[in-house]
C-alpha cells in the first residue's frame, strides 16, 4: 500500500506586546488557540514573546522580568498546547539561579508534557541588543524535541546566522528548523542598510533549508519598541529554498504552513549534501582561526 505523506501544518504567531506580562500571555495563548482552531498542529511564537524586548540597554530592573522553568509563562504553554491539542514553543526569560539568567527555547507536545529545552547558544552585544549583560551562554548543545507530529531543532534569534548550529540540529534528527526571532531595524541604519539587512536574514535561513535538506521558519516580533522597528516578516522555506510564507513587517498575524515531511528525504537523494560532507576534514571548524 502506497504511504501516507505526512504532511504536517506549522503555524507562524507574529504580536506585538506591550509592558503587562500577564496580559502578553494571554495574547499568546490566544492566538495558539486560533491558530489551532485554523488547522494549525504547531505554533511557534517568537522570542521572549511576554514581555517587549528587554535588551536594549543594561538595565538591572530588567532581571525582574525573568522567571524559572516551570514559570507562569512555561506553565501557560503547557496547558494550552493540552487544551488545544498541538505543540507549542517559543522562548522565555529564564531565571537559572541567583545571577543566572538565560534566553530559553521550550517545546510543549500535545498532551502539555515538555519535551524541548534549549538555551541560546549564540548571544549577541549590539547596539540596542545587549543580550550579554542579560544572557549566559547556552549550556545544553543543539537538542532537539521529537514531538507528535515532528522533530524539531528550535534555536534562538542570533542562532539562526550560523551554519554550524543549523547543521548540529540537522544531524541530530530535526525536521524542522525554528527560530523564535526579534529582529529589526534602528531608526539610523534603516535608509541606508535596511533593505541589505532583511534580505540577509531571509537568505541566511533560505540556505540552511536547502543545505540540510530540511523545513525552516522564523516566528518574528512586529511593532516599535524604543529604539527598534521589529521587522515582523515572518517566513517559512522548504528543504528546496522555496518561500512557502512571508508575513507582512506591520501587522500582526499568524499564518499556517504546510510542510509535508516526505520532501526532505525526497530533495536529499536529488541534492545529497548530507552523504557528500567530508567530516574527515573537518576538524577545523572547531578553532577560532586558523592563522596562515
Amino acid at each position: 500500500m502506497p504511504r501516507t505523506p505526512r504532511s504536517i501544518q506549522l503555524a507562524l504567531v507574529q504580536m506585538s506586546t506591550t509592558s503587562d506580562i500577564p496580559a502578553n500571555i494571554a495574547k499568546a495563548m490566544d492566538h495558539v488557540r486560533k491558530a489551532a482552531r485554523q488547522g494549525a498542529q504547531i505554533v511557534c511564537l517568537q522570542e521572549l514573546f511576554n514581555a517587549p524586548y528587554p535588551c536594549q540597554s543594561e538595565d538591572h530592573d530588567r532581571f525582574a522580568g525573568a522567571e524559572s522553568i516551570p514559570g507562569p509563562t512555561s506553565e501557560a504553554m503547557s496547558l494550552v498546547a493540552r487544551e488545544c491539542g498541538v505543540v507549542v514553543t517559543g522562548s522565555v526569560f529564564e531565571r537559572r539561579t541567583h545571577g543566572l539568567y538565560h534566553n530559553t527555547a521550550l517545546v510543549f507536545d500535545t498532551d502539555g508534557s515538555q519535551v524541548g529545552f534549549y538555551r541560546k547558544m549564540h548571544i549577541p552585544d549590539d547596539p540596542h541588543y545587549y543580550e550579554k549583560f542579560y544572557f549566559a551562554p547556552g549550556d545544553t548543545g543543539f537538542t532537539v524535541a521529537k514531538t507528535q507530529f515532528a522533530t524539531l531543532g528550535v534555536g534562538v534569534c542570533w542562532d539562526q546566522w550560523y551554519p554550524e548550529a543549523a547543521r548540529l540540529f540537522t544531524l541530530r534528527g530535526a525536521e524542522i528548523l525554528l527560530y523564535p526571532t526579534a529582529i529589526g531595524w534602528l531608526a539610523a541604519d534603516k535608509p541606508v542598510y535596511g533593505r541589505s539587512q532583511h534580505e540577509a536574514w531571509e537568505t541566511m535561513m533560505r540556505s540552511h533549508a536547502i543545505a540540510n535538506g530540511v523545513f525552516v521558519a522564523a516566528s518574528n516580533r512586529v511593532g516599535l519598541e524604543d529604539s527598534i522597528e521589529f521587522w515582523g516578516a515572518s517566513f517559512a522555506f522548504d528543504p528546496a529554498g522555496n518561500l512557502l510564507h512571508r508575513a507582512g513587517h506591520h501587522e500582526e498575524s499568524i499564518a499556517i504552513v504546510e510542510c509535508n515531511l516526505d520532501q526532505i528525504d525526497l530533495q536529499r537523494t536529488y541534492w545529497p549534501f548530507l552523504r557528500d560532507r567530508r567530516i574527515d576534514a573537518y576538524a577545523d571548524l572547531t578553532r577560532r582561526w586558523i592563522d596562515a
